[in-house]
């Protein structure tokens, strides 16, 4: 019959707490997978909101800081286009007097105030009608180009610049209104960029006549210097375009020129302008006053970075739950696989032959009702197995008996034949000799009716046998004894040596001599009889045919009995083995299990 590990093995087991576990966790997985799923798409929707919400709070701070730098420029520039003292002065003939004189400086004192009236690097042009008003500029060198702190004002004829293309592309004027943003003159090489106004008479406002032109440059990176790609983060790119869309002003984007036009949406592209390999979201905001747009391309990466917190924060909670769900799911399958593991272990209990095994369980579920119908169960096929147990030991005891009583008679036999063999030659002492080492034989074989007999016992009885032999054989018989004392308190079934003693001077005789070698010594937890000779050894056919037990051939009757004895004895892994080389000789193996005689096993117990 298979073991329960053996059918495990073939039939693929799997115990039902593993299913239950599995079960679970499949379970949780798909569980926390789409609760986490659904929780990052929602924050993450949630996160791109903000985050756009958040860099359009930028752009249109940067744009306030844009928008407050110009309008200063457009409230100095107010202070002289709506000042009647200043504009009567600019369109007055001077004169050499020195009320012409007192009017040239009111206009310089108004220019000199006004140039110095923000903290900007500030260049005021200003070109009038007015022959009668000297020129007055200054001749910059490279380095005050350059230099950071320039607020100065120059006076010209407006005569220089009537043909000029930026003069006469100038809108018409708006009262309060009409201002231009360009890049004029020398702006472009020095990096500048100017708001550009006319000085007009105001005393009939239907025809309003032109005075003057006023021209405010500034360098671009003061104007624009709030408009940083790093406050929206690395890989973005600002951009301030006018009404045409020219680019103005570029920061965090490499060009070739400044006059590059770009892609301008509200909504999600791929600007190959920028990088064709990064997707950017692109956000506008106008100014409108100045016709300009500031525009933001901002990297899809810089909100993902967002994103990728809260999708690592989800992916964290979502680990923790599903260790939290799992430890839970193990309790959970352990508290019932406990329960049927119990009836499982008494089960295989019973399978392997231990019906003495309960289950001690307290509740009033179905649990309670298989522990008890179990137990029933356990205690009727043991009081059953006790039944035929004791029947078939009976038995048992009945056919070692008999095998007993087949092979004492069959010694007893050749023994009085050669008593008879020596009474008839007249050979009393070798008689007397054999009579007494029979007595002995069986006196020790009988042991008062017992089947096991100390080792010691065994090796006297093959001793008293070989005595008895050695008078019939004299000289041709050698015997020699390799016995390990250590054995001496075990017990071994009697009559089991001698037979095979008696074999070997039957059949194994090769001249006139024979050699006869008994080992006996434990071996792990057997002991092993060894009964060795140097006779004319036995064909393996012949060894097989003596130990087939289906076979009723009187040949090698008594090796099978011994063989039968000892399995009936102790079961089927002990026995009978035969190891034979014609010409050299055979040797006989007897292995029993090492059991202790109960006054050694006492001793050692209570030695211990």
């Amino acid at each position: 019959m298979k073991t329960f590990r053996e059918f495990r093995k073939n039939t693929g087991y799997l115990p039902i707490g593993y299913k239950l576990m599995l079960s679970y966790l499949v379970f949780i997985i798909i569980l926390v997978s789409v609760n986490g799923y659904v929780t990052n798409s929602m924050y993450e929707s949630s996160m791109r909101k903000q985050t756009e919400t958040n860099i359009k709070g930028t752009l249109l701070q940067i744009t306030d800081n844009v928008a407050y730098k110009t309008d200063d420029l457009v409230r100095i520039s107010a202070t002289m286009y709506d000042d009647l003292d200043f504009v009567y002065r600019l369109k007055q003939s001077l004169g050499a007097t020195g009320e012409g004189f007192e009017r040239f400086e009111y206009i310089r004192t108004k220019l000199d105030s006004a140039s110095k009236s923000i903290g900007l690097n500030l260049r005021l042009s200003v070109y009038t009608q007015n022959e009668t008003i000297s020129e007055q500029y200054r001749t910059r060198s490279a380095e005050e180009n350059t230099s950071g702190n320039e607020q100065t004002y120059d006076i010209y004829q407006l005569k220089k610049i009537k043909k000029k293309y930026w003069y006469m592309m100038l809108p018409k004027e708006e009262y309060d209104k009409t201002m231009v943003w360009d890049q004029v003159e020398e702006d472009a090489e020095e990096d500048r960029i100017s708001m550009i106004r006319r000085i007009v008479d105001t005393t009939d406002l239907i025809n309003v006549k032109e005075v003057g032109i006023m021209r405010f440059s500034v360098k671009i990176s003061e104007l624009f210097e709030s408009v940083n790609y790093e406050k929206l983060g690395a890989g973005s790119q600002l951009l301030v375009k006018n009404s045409n869309g020219e680019l103005i002003y570029a920061s965090g984007l490499p060009l070739d020129g400044l006059n590059v036009t770009l892609p301008s949406t509200e909504h999600m592209v791929e600007a190959d302008e920028l990088n064709p390999n990064v997707k950017y979201s692109t956000i506008e905001e106008k100014m409108h006053q100045q016709n300009w747009t500031i525009v933001a391309h901002v990297p899809l990466t810089i909100i993902e970075k967002e994103a990728e917190k809260v999708r690592v924060f989800i992916l964290i909670v979502c680990v923790l739950c599903f260790i939290i769900f799992t430890f839970a799911g193990i309790i959970f399958s352990r508290y019932f696989s406990k329960r049927i593991t119990k009836f499982v272990s008494v089960l295989n209990a019973f399978r392997d032959g231990d019906l003495h095994k309960r289950i001690s369980y307290r509740g009033k579920d179905e649990f309670s009702q298989i522990a008890t119908a179990l137990n029933g169960m356990g205690e009727d096929i043991e009081a059953l197995i006790k039944e035929v147990y004791l029947t078939q030991l009976q038995k048992k005891e009945a056919e070692l008996e008999m095998l007993q009583t087949q092979i004492n008679p069959h010694f007893l036999y050749n023994t009085l034949n050669s008593i008879n063999r020596l009474a008839k030659f007249g050979e009393n002492e070798k008689l007397q000799k054999m009579v007494v080492e029979l007595a002995k034989f069986y006196r020790l074989t009988l042991n008062s009716g017992r089947t096991l007999i100390p080792v010691h016992s065994e090796i006297e009885q093959s001793n008293a046998y070989l005595e008895i032999q050695k008078v019939k054989y004299g000289h041709r018989l050698e015997v020699t004894f390799d016995i390990d004392a250590d054995i001496w308190k075990y017990e071994t079934i009697k009559l089991i040596v001698q037979p095979f003693i008696e074999n070997a001077l039957k059949h194994a005789w090769s001249g006139d001599r024979i050699h006869i070698r008994i080992v006996a010594r434990k071996e792990k937890d057997t002991i092993l009889y060894r009964i060795i000779d140097d006779g004319l050894g036995v064909r393996q056919e012949r060894i097989q045919e003596i130990m087939d037990a289906s076979k009723d051939s009187e040949t090698g009757f008594g090796i099978r009995n011994i063989h039968q004895r000892v399995q009936l004895q102790y079961g089927p892994e002990y026995g009978v083995s035969i190891f034979s080389r014609v010409g050299i000789g055979t040797s006989v193996d007897i292995r029993i299990p090492a059991k202790m005689r109960k006054l050694f096993y006492l001793d050692e117990v209570i030695g211990e």
